[in-house]
């Protein structure tokens, strides 16, 4: 590229862009969902040209919250969701309906149920004892159950490889001397 010897970089003047410009992006979907409008599924990891922005007045500890806007593969309707850094998650705004929250919701149901557990804990010494004897108390009966069903496995297996060997052998000949008649 020629340059002229009088150019000077600083006289080019500055593009004045917009703080909520859109770009285009290349991206997977990020969960399973399911379009509002025709009822046709997306599945996780099927890859869209979106557009991203940066939604204004929403931060997660200085982080930017970006949402993308892609189209329905069948009906071309619009669909949008926005990165949710606080769960390190997705959130579905509008367009579809996210499928599988039920994983999702049975997982924070059982966080939320052992930071219950660990703050009962830490006022009652009463409580953790009891906790303890009851874990112990599963403990043993799962290992019980597996006993009982190694046991059982063990009865079942004692096959006799030899045998069945002998008794198709026979069968073969049997099958031989048929056709030979």
């Amino acid at each position: 590229k020629y340059y002229p010897p009088d150019f000077d970089p600083a006289k080019i003047p500055k593009l004045k862009l917009p703080k909520d410009r859109q770009y285009v992006v290349r991206l997977m979907a990020p969960f399973n969902m399911r379009c509002k409008t025709c009822g046709e599924y997306i599945y996780k990891g099927k890859k869209f040209n979106a557009r991203k922005e940066t939604v204004q007045n929403e931060v997660y500890l200085g982080l930017p919250i970006f949402r993308f806007y892609i189209k329905c593969t069948r009906c071309l309707a619009e669909i949008t969701f926005k990165t949710d850094p606080e769960n390190t998650d997705y959130t579905m705004e509008h367009g579809a309906t996210r499928n599988f929250q039920a994983e999702k919701l049975l997982e924070e149901e059982e966080k939320r149920m052992q930071k219950e557990r660990e703050d009962e804990e830490l006022n009652n010494p009463m409580k953790v004892l009891e906790n303890r004897t009851k874990d112990s108390k599963l403990e043993m009966e799962v290992l019980e159950n597996l006993q009982e069903l190694k046991e059982l496995n063990q009865r079942q297996a004692n096959v006799d490889f030899e045998g069945m060997l002998k008794q198709y052998k026979e069968y073969e000949e049997e099958q031989k001397r048929k056709e030979q008649e």
